[in-house]
């Protein structure tokens, strides 16, 4: 078996260099079932949730099941209050400008069409996305610019990766930009976007600024008011750890008067008569009524969690656990990783010479490991050109070991061997 090195988190993965180690791995993996039957490396899809989130959904359910769906779901409701208060904190956000979703597209879909519809898209504006976009992100772009006749520009990257700040300047200084929209960490690769400094940069243009928070959101500390974004979505089911289903989106409250998002009911509007309908203020027009709440409860125990462990340490030790499998890798022939970036995160992404990524990933699971592959469909724009159309993603998270590290290494060993 290959051996993975220990060594301190490198300082260019955390908010501070002086984070303590404080997770109790044995604690979390004892608190947490699917520890015990694969090696889960597959946290950028969906991570194991706790015993305690589990049983709140199931809890939840079995409630619903003996006195009715309202009757239980009016039991929750300091529960799902609290939630709000639990995704504001997480977020860096004041209390009511955060809202559940069902999932981050959700978030993004909503936040997107009701700035179009409340006008703030016009026909000869651009909209400004960097090369790291998710598929339904730049997929719902390029929908909302054919009703409103917008058009795309795409802010290049350097040669790492990353967004390239001066060409951002440069786009963000034509005078004719709607919004930007800018990934804080991509789906296929492990780079960490400076989205403070898109923040700053959007703010002196007086441009709106859209994260999107999904792959960041649970492993890395996200503050908006830092980052100076006007909107920012994410899910619950990754590295959050929540239940599938659920989603985040922060609006800044005095950005949220320009919204008119779509889909709304009385949850999200007063309907003063036949004619009349006023939106709620600030988040709350984003609300929606009939929400899997069991769910949602199960998501409060598990942003909860994540708050108690600290976002500082959970980035400790998810970026040092990255870097170690990343050296792990780097040091057998016919691998090649694939992250790029100043900064990088817990996504680490390779090829295998003369391996197809699905057959890496197949080898992985039949050793009981759960890794994924990222296809191009999933970021168009970023896996163009002379790079791989898909790479093997391996994604640790705070609970998983070197011990399970090395267990993916050694396959990845075998796979290149069987193709030198």
């Amino acid at each position: 078996m290959r051996r993975i090195g220990t060594r301190d988190p490198p300082g260019q993965l955390l908010a501070s260099a002086v984070v303590p180690w404080t997770i109790d791995v044995e604690a979390e993996r004892s608190a947490t079932p699917g520890c015990h039957g694969r090696a889960h490396l597959n946290n950028a899809g969906a991570a194991l949730p706790t015993r305690a989130t589990f049983d709140a959904v199931v809890g939840h359910l079995a409630l619903e099941a003996e006195v009715g769906g309202y009757e239980a779901a009016s039991s929750a409701a300091g529960r799902l209050q609290e939630l709000r208060s639990s995704a504001a904190r997480l977020l860096g956000a004041d209390d009511g400008e955060v809202v559940v979703t069902g999932s981050d597209t959700q978030s993004w879909t909503k936040a997107l069409w009701g700035f179009a519809l409340g006008g703030g898209i016009g026909r000869i504006q651009r909209i400004l996305a960097d090369r790291l976009a998710y598929d339904s992100h730049y997929l719902g772009l390029m929908q909302v610019c054919e009703l409103t006749g917008a058009t795309i520009a795409v802010v290049e990257s350097t040669a790492d990766g990353t967004i390239d700040l001066d060409a951002l300047a440069d786009a963000l200084g034509t005078g004719d930009v709607a919004m930007a929209a800018v990934t804080h960490v991509g789906t296929h690769r492990g780079l960490v976007n400076p989205v403070e400094e898109v923040g700053a940069a959007c703010r002196r243009a007086r441009v709106p600024f859209f994260l999107d928070a999904c792959q960041s959101t649970g492993q890395l500390p996200v503050d908006v008011g830092r980052i100076g974004c006007h909107v920012a979505t994410a899910t619950g089911r990754k590295w959050l750890r929540g239940p599938r289903g659920t989603g985040l989106l922060y609006v800044q409250s005095s950005f949220a008067e320009r919204l008119r998002p779509p889909g709304i009911s009385w949850s999200a509007a007063l309907w003063h008569d036949a004619d009349h309908y006023q939106l709620r203020s600030g988040s709350d027009r984003f609300l929606e009524f009939e929400v899997p709440v069991a769910a949602h409860v199960g998501f409060g125990v598990a942003i909860d969690h994540a708050l108690a462990l600290g976002l500082d340490a959970i980035a400790a030790r998810v970026g040092a656990l990255g870097e170690r499998l990343r050296d792990a890798l780097a040091g057998i022939d016919g691998v090649h990783l694939h992250d790029g970036g100043q900064r990088r995160c817990g996504i680490v992404t390779f090829t295998v010479d003369g391996t197809p990524p699905a057959l890496v990933a197949r080898a992985a699971t039949s050793a009981g490991i759960n890794v994924s592959v990222s296809d191009s469909h999933f970021a168009r724009l970023d896996m163009t050109g002379p790079g791989p159309d898909a790479v093997v993603r391996a994604s640790p998270h705070y609970y998983n070991t070197d011990e399970e590290l090395e267990r993916l290494a050694d396959v990845v060993a075998a796979a290149a061997a069987a193709t030198a």
